[in-house]
């Protein structure tokens, strides 16, 4: 790979996760805070990125892959999604908010798998190269989160606007990628293929099949943390809570430079045990912290992000591209997305949505809600799903950091 490659890779990938960290962050908040939509609706509408994930590889297979280059396909849906994204702020009703962000996320949700692929179609290393380029989606995140909360505008529709204006240039910027055909051009249409189902095949490996269940179970508790944490700590009294929620993304970073050396040593099984603990430790951490005597245990429950996410979801997607026969890794990329992103966090985002409403009560007409009950079921989620994997996956096997990778959307 070339420094020049590299660049653009790394660009693409600051730019399209700055745009999902404009506005997914203050979702929660906007909607609960601003247009007063109950836990129930909330999730909802987070719910739509599940939605999106879980079609998003149709579209990948029947369209991208087979039909149009990989970067004209990008800077299509990203000029759309700028669209979407203005009508969203003039949107005040569930109804239209829910149509117009399941819109959106039709839009942008396929880029993920489509950055990813066109990535893998041009690194010669993936357990070496790749972290290296996907830290820089993190940095995206990073900067938009200290703008969004600097600017003190998280209760409004402003996020949305930042959003699509980096949209617009994401979409003129995706014409300057690498040139990456359709990798599926001229083969046949299935329906397996397209919806990643080839990747099944997988599952009769025991290991793989306890792994792709606790990917799914893993997502119930993530969403917990990304549908209402802005929300929560705003509701502590946390000045700037966006802006503190990026050290998550800034232990993130660490993590993600860290993780060629620890693939390296330490086993997939580890990795995910210590990722899991991290999650439910970071639960009782926002269970018992408060914005006054007790901020470090908020600051601690962020910083553990990086061990959090890069331990389980980075670890996965190597993990199954490893475990992919070749002629499957597309479609195994494509699974994982599908059940993680898609069915998990669906899952997730309905029963988050119900919990902060079970753990919500009026009083004069003001919702107040008991915060500590709501990251303890998350804690007790988290911790039940490491007994899991503790328990039934048995494999000890590490990420290869030398592979080569024909191509992750064949």
């Amino acid at each position: 790979m070339t420094i020049a490659l590299g660049a653009r890779l790394s660009i693409m990938m600051f730019l399209n996760y700055l745009i999902w960290g404009a506005w997914y962050v203050t979702l929660g908040t906007y909607l609960t805070a601003t247009l007063k939509f109950s836990g129930t609706e909330a999730g909802a509408v987070f719910g739509t990125t599940a939605l999106a994930s879980m079609i998003s590889p149709f579209f990948v297979g029947l369209i991208a892959d087979r039909s149009f280059a990989t970067e004209r396909v990008l800077a299509t849906l990203h000029l759309a999604g700028a669209v979407v994204l203005y009508l969203v702020t003039k949107a005040t009703s569930f109804p239209m908010v829910y149509g117009l962000m399941l819109a959106y996320c039709l839009c942008y949700f396929p880029t993920i798998s489509l950055t990813n692929s066109l990535t893998f179609q041009h690194l010669s290393d993936t357990g070496r190269q790749f972290p290296l380029i996907r830290v820089f989606g993190t940095l995206g995140w990073i900067v938009i989160g200290q703008t969004v909360g600097r600017m003190g505008v998280e209760k409004s529709a402003t996020p949305f606007l930042l959003a699509a204006a980096a949209s617009i240039v994401m979409s003129i910027f995706s014409l300057t990628l690498p040139h990456t055909p359709p990798a599926g051009r001229g083969k046949r249409v299935t329906v397996r293929g397209v919806s990643g189902l080839d990747a099944l095949v997988m599952l009769k490996r025991p290991a793989y099949l306890v792994f792709a269940i606790a990917s799914v179970l893993a997502c119930i508790p993530l969403t917990f943390y990304f549908s209402f944490t802005n929300a929560f700590l705003n509701d502590a009294g946390v000045t700037n809570a966006a802006g503190t929620m990026t050290w998550g993304q800034i232990s993130e970073v660490g993590m993600m430079l860290a993780m060629p050396f620890i693939l390296k040593r330490v086993s997939v099984k580890s990795i995910l045990l210590m990722g899991m603990t991290a999650w439910a430790v970071r639960y009782a951490l926002l269970a018992y912290g408060n914005s006054d005597g007790k901020m470090w245990m908020f600051y601690a429950a962020i910083l553990l992000h990086g061990i959090c996410y890069d331990f389980f979801f980075m670890t996965g997607q190597l993990y199954t591209d490893q475990e992919a026969p070749q002629n499957f890794r597309g479609a195994a990329q494509g699974f994982i997305t599908f059940i993680t992103y898609g069915v998990g966090m669906f899952i997730g985002s309905l029963l988050s949505g119900r919990a902060l409403d079970f753990f919500t009560s009026t009083n004069n007409g003001v919702a107040v809600r008991n915060w500590p009950g709501f990251w303890l079921s998350s804690a007790l989620g988290a911790f039940v799903l490491l007994v899991v994997i503790a328990l039934f996956f048995r494999t000890n096997a590490k990420i290869e950091t030398a592979q080569t990778v024909e191509s992750a959307a064949a």
